[in-house]
């Protein structure tokens, strides 16, 4: 109850974001006029699902998710629907056999990496006294072997509420970004130029752009949806 105002955006201070130069910004600032970045101050329980989301396709991680946690979850606290399940903890995470990751299509490298950051799940905890992300969050978070830049900017992003870490190294967001802004597509350091002046407020920026409906043109290769789970 404590960290509800949190999640709900509240601490969320939007203020001092200037899209004025940009009508397609200025638009799409109009029209989700509530938007708020949430902080779940969870971080063990976001960095999870990120590691999941790792070099797959989201149907590959949402499925190995949800076998995971219906399988070795806790059951919900309080009055919940029958068969409601949360996830396990560091320690029931821990406890989770190496023949039930290969079940859900999660490999080796990516269970691994669970079990490490299960290991320090207390350290990555204290991040939260850090405050809303930044590079000292980014470094401590990356200090888990496995835990790369995307990793740690869709964790800070979701337990932390950092509004400034775009996830770079996501296999669609820099030609997202460069598609609404420019008109054409660009690649991580070419997002990372044209969010600079948005700096402090660049994950803010990129949730304007995927909020707004805006849907870049669809052509070239798409990303295969691989099953492990039978080798």
């Amino acid at each position: 109850m404590a960290t509800a105002p949190s999640l709900l955006g509240r601490d969320d201070d939007w203020s001092a974001l200037d899209v004025s130069a940009v009508p397609f910004l200025v638009e799409a600032r109009r029209r989700l006029r509530g938007l708020r970045l949430t902080r779940t101050e969870q971080v063990l329980q976001v960095l999870v699902p990120a590691v999941l989301e790792q070099k797959v396709t989201s149907t590959e991680a949402f499925r190995a998710w949800r076998y995971l946690v219906r399988r070795h979850g806790d059951p919900a606290p309080g009055p919940a629907p029958e068969g409601m399940v949360v996830p396990p903890d560091a320690a029931g995470w821990r406890r989770v056999p190496s023949w039930e990751w290969h079940r859900a299509g999660v490999g080796p490298q990516r269970s691994a990496t669970v079990m490490r950051a299960c290991a320090v799940a207390d350290g990555l905890e204290r991040t939260l006294a850090l405050g809303q992300g930044g590079d000292e969050v980014a470094r401590r978070l990356r200090s888990v072997v496995g835990v790369g830049p995307w990793t740690a900017a869709e964790t800070s992003q979701r337990a932390h509420g950092d509004p400034d870490s775009p996830s770079v190294g996501d296999y669609h967001l820099a030609a997202h970004v460069g598609w609404a802004l420019v008109g054409r597509p660009v690649d991580d350091d070419g997002m990372l130029e044209l969010l600079e002046p948005w700096r402090g407020h660049r994950h803010r920026v990129v949730r304007l752009i995927t909020g707004s409906g805006f849907s870049k043109p669809r052509f070239g290769p798409r990303m295969t949806i691989q099953d492990h789970r039978g080798h």
